[in-house]
């Protein structure tokens, strides 16, 4: 007997999941409607985009692996127009995807390339209304984050800098097929209004806080000798002596606009 069942593959991240009852729950937590321009990232076997379509009439998914793609059509079929982009999402321009419209994205990302899938879409920030993603718990953890807990970090502040980030829901491994070695969880990204998002260079924040966050153990004098001075760090009024985990997000802010008012510490920057 022939068994069209997909293989799984490891270098895709793929765990697809197929818990009825938190694929009802993230359906309900997304809140679908007729008209929303609505694009899923890794639709896997469909768990997500049938519900998702049934709701919406039209979607359009971003599948790297090729070999889900027919199963994907033949899924649809008499259910809605299902558009797919076989495409790297690193790779896709969502703002012209978006066409002028706002994005509503959802996905259960693998959690191998996470991180970049996330940065990414904080690139097309303005053509994006909401996200809803499944990551390892641990990711979700991170990025909701406040100053002061032991696992606040460089994604947490870039994050938080251009989003409201909340977490919606525990998954359990055993919801997905293969069950992965780690708890997941769905998480909700709000795009904040242009005017609270900082309008110095995001490039230059990232910098600082990779800097800050590189050597955590260290203080921020230290961390960022390559960086500012301690003069500088405190003309942002921060004291060089606390380290990285310490400030909120919005004093990266002011570090990072310091570095962009001096030339002479913008200079590593320009290397």
């Amino acid at each position: 007997m022939h068994d069209d069942r997909h293989i799984h593959k490891k270098r895709f991240g793929q765990h697809f999941l197929h818990d009825a009852d938190i694929l009802r729950r993230i359906v309900q937590a997304i809140g679908p409607k007729p008209g929303d321009r609505l694009v899923e990232i890794g639709p896997g076997d469909g768990a997500l985009t049938i519900p998702l379509l049934r709701a919406l009439g039209a979607l359009t998914v971003i599948e790297l692996d090729r070999d889900l793609i027919p199963r994907l059509h033949s899924a649809a079929q008499g259910i809605g127009e299902l558009d797919i982009v076989n495409a790297d999402v690193l790779g896709v321009d969502l703002t012209a995807l978006a066409n002028g419209a706002r994005l509503r994205v959802v996905g259960n990302l693998p959690y191998n390339i996470s991180s970049p899938i996330l940065f990414h879409c904080l690139d097309h920030l303005d053509a994006i209304s909401d996200m809803h993603f499944m990551l390892q718990k641990e990711v979700v953890e991170r990025m909701a984050a406040a100053p002061g807990s032991k696992v606040y970090g460089r994604l947490s502040v870039m994050l938080q800098l251009a989003c409201r980030v909340e977490p919606l829901l525990g998954v359990p491994p055993g919801a997905f097929r293969p069950p992965p070695k780690v708890d997941s969880a769905v998480v909700r990204m709000t795009p904040l209004p242009t005017e609270q998002r900082p309008v110095v260079d995001r490039q230059v924040i990232a910098r600082v806080v990779r800097h800050a966050f590189g050597q955590r153990r260290k203080t921020l004098g230290n961390a960022l000798n390559e960086v500012m001075s301690p003069e500088h760090i405190v003309a942002a009024g921060v004291d060089p002596r606390t380290r990285a985990e310490q400030l909120t997000p919005q004093e990266f802010v002011r570090l990072a606009a310091i570095v962009c008012e001096s030339s002479a510490s913008a200079e590593p920057f320009l290397t």
